[in-house]
């Protein structure tokens, strides 16, 4: 029997295994908000353990960017698990950035040329300065989240995208005015707050990511996801 013949001998197998594979890749899971459809970006990433939470759920994290403020080398001198989890995250294919300052991030020459369906950055802080209830600290933060969502707005889609923050409540937090900082930036609007539960997203550890113990939680407590979209 010729190479041919070898070849053309089971066509319909392998057909059956590439529509298989191909189902298995169109598939369309959701985990809470997010969908393995959606082009999600992930801002301000501890030990990247949410993203990895989304891309084991979806089975695949190409449709992911994952970033952090953090140099590779700090990054991974803070937190335990981070160099396992950015491996499992490339291994799905994730794109992992270092160094990405929420506030300017519009202008970095990879995310620039880009537009996503979901902006997530998960209890943006700009680490303990002052007491976290000092005008200070407060007037801190606030800037961290007007940086962050005007930079937002100039990466997300304009059919249907969103950008999700999760945030504490109660005192201070509510002083934060995330959704006064939207309306003053212009063109985004408030489409919904949802509670935030933890458990939603197996896997996921919150850091506090700054002081002496970065790799620690911190409590939760209440919290919100306040999801903006273009007006």
């Amino acid at each position: 029997m010729g190479k041919k013949e070898e070849e053309d001998e089971y066509p319909e197998e392998r057909e059956t295994d590439d529509d298989e594979s191909s189902e298995e890749e169109s598939e369309e899971r959701w985990r809470k908000h997010y969908s393995s459809r959606h082009r999600i970006l992930l801002v301000g990433e501890g030990d990247f353990s949410f993203a990895l939470s989304l891309a084991t759920h979806f089975g695949s994290a190409r449709n992911m960017v994952a970033t952090s403020l953090d140099s590779q080398e700090k990054m991974y001198s803070k937190y335990n698990n981070a160099i396992t989890n950015v491996r499992e995250l490339e291994e799905k294919g994730c794109l992992v950035l270092y160094g990405v300052d929420a506030k300017t991030m519009s202008q970095h020459f990879f995310l620039s040329t880009q537009r996503f369906d979901r902006i997530v950055y998960n209890f943006p802080h700009v680490g303990f300065l002052f007491r976290e209830e000092s005008h200070c600290q407060i007037q801190l933060n606030k800037r961290l989240v007007k940086g962050f969502l005007r930079n937002a707005k100039l990466l997300l889609k304009k059919q249907g995208g969103e950008i999700h923050i999760s945030h504490k409540e109660g005192h201070p937090y509510d002083k934060w005015d995330l959704v006064k900082k939207a309306d003053k930036i212009g063109g985004l609007k408030l489409n919904q707050s949802v509670p935030f539960c933890k458990d939603d997203y197996p896997g996921y550890d919150n850091k506090r990511a700054h002081g002496t113990l970065p790799d620690a939680s911190f409590h939760l407590g209440d919290c919100t996801t306040y999801m903006f979209t273009l007006a």
